[in-house]
């Protein structure tokens, strides 16, 4: 519902009115309810009416570090909140923590962006350090930290185009050879991966609550896209979890747990690499196991429909990456006409009488 000086900039609503000096305002109403802000404008609209100016919010100097405390308390509650985020805030905090944030300019992030290429980070890395500062000062004007003006100039600053073509995923030979080469602990942790697809975060996080091993099911709470998603089980992997399970200590809720700590795991990147290294497997990283995943589905006639609700892809565009790996599929879907016209009738006619795109069966234009 559009509402005359009433609108969205993300999910709060903004209200836009003349002063009295006939200069357009625009005042974060700091709501999600459209009519707290329809409050706002009357009430605004009512004292410009009177000959008074809206008070104004004094807002100090806030430091970048103080932005960065604040937010780290409000994401950590959000459901779609990420780990890596975490330690994304905290580099933030090191590089920019005592800069006001006035002081922030278009510039000085463009800067950043160099600083980051020249120290040789992919452009998605750059990107995602990029938008977490874009939203941190969005949360900013919500919260009074910093006028909006800062904010349109962060928003100046262009996300770097990123390569997303690559699609590395291993043979069945690679598969073999990184799962005998994996330590202890990480072998279940690989296996799960390869045979669920899930990401690294949902894994380690994974609860035994989480776990029907009565009817091979594991159900996925907290997902990137915010949605739950059922993940069934192969008979390899329910026997996993069916061992794991059998020798799981009483009291632990995680699946996979350091046996000295009883704690769960937050990374097994070193391990990982060792893994990796041992196997001989280059140019790999750990979320490359959903791709192996789903690469191998695929590859074996799966559907890019199911392997999209696998994977918890909210677009299925983000599944096309792998179509290109079953080109089989488009001569399925022709070929399936053949029984059609198997029994058809053909008519001799002259090749220009020959119409349709079946080339095993001639059409007349005069039978």
């Amino acid at each position: 519902m559009k509402t005359r000086g009433v609108f969205k900039r993300g999910s709060i609503y903004w209200i836009r009115y003349a002063d009295p000096t006939g200069r357009v305002i625009r005042e974060s109403a700091k709501t999600r309810n459209i009519n707290e802000a329809l409050k706002l404008l009357a009430k605004r609209k009512a004292q410009v009416a009177e000959g008074k100016y809206p008070e104004k919010v004094v807002i100090k100097n806030y430091t970048f570090s103080e932005l960065c405390d604040r937010y780290n308390n409000w994401a950590t509650i959000q459901r779609c909140y990420e780990k890596d985020k975490k330690y994304i805030i905290q580099e933030l905090k090191e590089k920019f923590g005592s800069l006001i944030l006035r002081r922030f300019t278009t510039h000085l992030l463009e800067q950043y962006q160099v600083d980051l290429a020249k120290q040789g980070l992919k452009p998605a890395t750059i990107n995602k350090k990029i938008a977490c500062i874009k939203h941190m000062f969005t949360k900013a004007v919500e919260w009074d930290m910093v006028e909006e003006e800062v904010l349109k100039r962060i928003r100046r600053v262009k996300f770097l185009k990123e390569d997303n073509k690559r699609l590395r995923y291993l043979t069945e030979e690679e598969i073999h050879s990184l799962l005998s080469h994996c330590d202890k602990h990480l072998y279940p942790i690989v296996f799960t991966a390869l045979n669920t697809g899930m990401r690294k975060d949902e894994i380690l996080s994974l609860k035994w609550d989480n776990v029907d091993l009565k009817n091979g099911y594991i159900h996925v709470e907290k997902t990137k896209n915010s949605e739950r998603r059922d993940i069934p089980m192969n008979s390899h992997l329910l026997s996993l979890f069916k061992e794991l399970f059998k020798n799981r200590k009483l009291g632990v809720d995680y699946v996979f747990v350091n046996p000295e700590t009883n704690t769960r795991y937050y990374d097994i990147k070193r391990s990982f690499k060792h893994a990796l290294r041992k196997a001989k497997i280059t140019d790999f990283k750990f979320h490359d196991l959903r791709h192996t995943f789903a690469s191998h589905l695929v590859m074996n006639g799966v559907d890019l429909a199911t392997v999209k609700e696998l994977l918890g892809h909210k677009d299925i565009k983000m599944t096309l990456r792998y179509s290109h790996l079953a080109p089989e599929h488009k001569n399925k879907a022709v070929s399936c006409l053949n029984k059609i016209f198997a029994t058809s009738k053909k008519f001799k006619c002259t090749k220009t009488d020959t119409v349709g795109i079946f080339s095993d069966v001639s059409v007349c234009r005069n039978p």
